[in-house]
C-alpha cells in the first residue's frame, strides 16, 4: 500500500517534493530499525552485574563469579615489549584467567586498596563496551548479549603507568 502511495505522489510532485519524500522515507525506516534495537535499562543493570562479577570474581579469588562474567571464549589481549622494544600482543584464554582467579592473584590486594570501577561506553543492540579500571590495571571491554546474559567476549587491558 505504501508503495502504491509513493507511485501516485511520483506522478503528482515535481522532483524537489521526490527528492524530500525518498530523504524524509529513508530517515523514517533509519529510525524505526535503529529503535527495535535500543538498549533497555535491563541491559544496563546486567552490563553493571557483568562487570562486578569480573571485577570482584579477580579480588575474591571466587572463579564462579569469574565465570558467568565471560564467555568460554574470551580473549583477553595486552601489548607487551621485550628489552629491546619490540612489541608483541599476548593472548589470554577464559580458561587461563579463571586459572589465576583459583590461584588467588587477586586476592593478595587489601580490601582498602581495591578499585572497582567502571564506565558503560555504549550499548547498541546486543553489543556494548565498558572501560573498567581496578587496582593496577585497566580493561576495555566488549561484551555480548549471548543466550540472553550478557557476556564478556573481548578484553584489552594494560597496566596503569601511576
Amino acid at each position: 500500500m505504501y508503495f502504491v502511495f509513493l507511485l501516485y505522489i511520483n506522478n503528482q510532485m515535481g522532483e524537489v517534493m521526490k527528492k524530500h519524500l525518498v530523504v524524509s522515507s529513508v530517515f523514517l525506516f533509519l529510525f524505526l530499525s535503529n529503535t527495535s534495537r535500543a538498549q533497555t535499562s535491563q541491559d544496563s543493570v546486567q552490563i553493571k552485574e557483568t562487570c562486578f562479577n569480573y571485577l570482584e570474581g579477580w579480588y575474591e579469588g571466587n572463579a564462579e563469579r569469574m565465570e558467568k562474567a565471560i564467555h568460554p571464549d574470551l580473549a583477553k589481549r595486552i601489548v607487551r615489549a621485550d628489552p629491546q622494544g619490540r612489541q608483541r600482543l599476548d593472548q589470554m584464554s577464559a580458561l587461563t584467567l579463571i586459572q589465576f582467579v583459583r590461584a588467588g592473584y587477586g586476592t593478595k590486594i587489601p580490601k582498602e586498596e581495591q578499585i572497582k570501577e567502571f564506565k558503560i561506553l555504549d550499548i547498541d543492540g546486543n553489543n556494548a563496551s565498558v572501560k573498567t579500571i581496578a587496582k593496577g590495571f585497566y580493561d576495555y571491554i566488549h561484551l555480548a548479549k549471548y543466550n540472553g546474559e550478557w557476556k564478556i567476549v573481548n578484553v584489552l587491558w594494560d597496566f596503569k603507568k601511576n
